[in-house]
């Protein structure tokens, strides 16, 4: 089996573990699937379990990330590689082979990859995040404008090909959401469905 094989397994296996379902068992609480927005992650455990194990979800899901691109960087001096660990183990947490292929959004598991792939990048991101909770009292927004802006910094720290590779990273997530909300709501917020729900209703004979 190649390298690239190998952390793609151990990637998807790590990302896999289903971190919110062992919380919840040991500490009899719902099933996170079952309540909230039906995400197994941390931000619908915020709602249901205690600090603490809300806590250990989070951090559980950050360790998916970072364990995955660790290893695939003693494994291999490819970047290629890491980023293909990265990968395997964001749809390890969306598709969760322990957890019948039924995960959450990858955010927490793509930022632990975040952090060990590009540190300072992800540094200067997470200062933002600070700074803005600071300043404003909203972190989930602080959350947004760093997400957003750590493949421009990653672009200006490390080239073009790695914000390309984030790209690809965060595209997984992007589909994760577009699963949750539902593709007819995401296909009616596209600027052609807007177009022609105008189109349809310059035509109706009843105006």
């Amino acid at each position: 089996m190649s390298v690239a094989l190998l952390v793609i397994a151990i990637g998807y296996l790590l990302g896999s573990i289903p971190v919110s379902d062992i919380v919840a068992h040991r500490a009899g609480a719902p099933n996170l699937r079952e309540v909230g927005d039906q995400n197994p992650g941390f931000w619908n455990s915020r709602t249901v379990f205690s600090r603490n194990q809300s806590l250990a979800v989070f951090v559980g899901d950050l360790l998916k990330g970072v364990l995955s691109v660790v290893i695939a960087q003693e494994l291999s001096d490819r970047w290629q590689v890491w980023f293909l660990a990265a990968g395997a183990a964001m749809i390890g947490h969306g598709w969760p082979l322990f957890a019948r292929f039924k995960g959450g959004r990858s955010v927490l598991t793509w930022a632990g990859a975040a952090i060990v792939l590009s540190p300072l990048p992800a540094a200067f991101c997470l200062l933002l995040i600070v700074l803005f909770w600071a300043a404003t009292h909203d972190f989930s927004h602080g959350v947004r404008i760093g997400v957003v802006l750590y493949p421009f910094a990653q672009w200006y720290a490390d080239g073009v090909w790695w914000a390309a590779a984030t790209g690809a990273l965060m595209s997984i997530i992007g589909v994760r959401f577009a699963m949750a909300i539902g593709i007819d709501s995401v296909l009616a917020a596209t600027p052609l469905s807007r177009w022609r729900n105008s189109a349809t209703q310059d035509d109706d004979p009843s105006e």
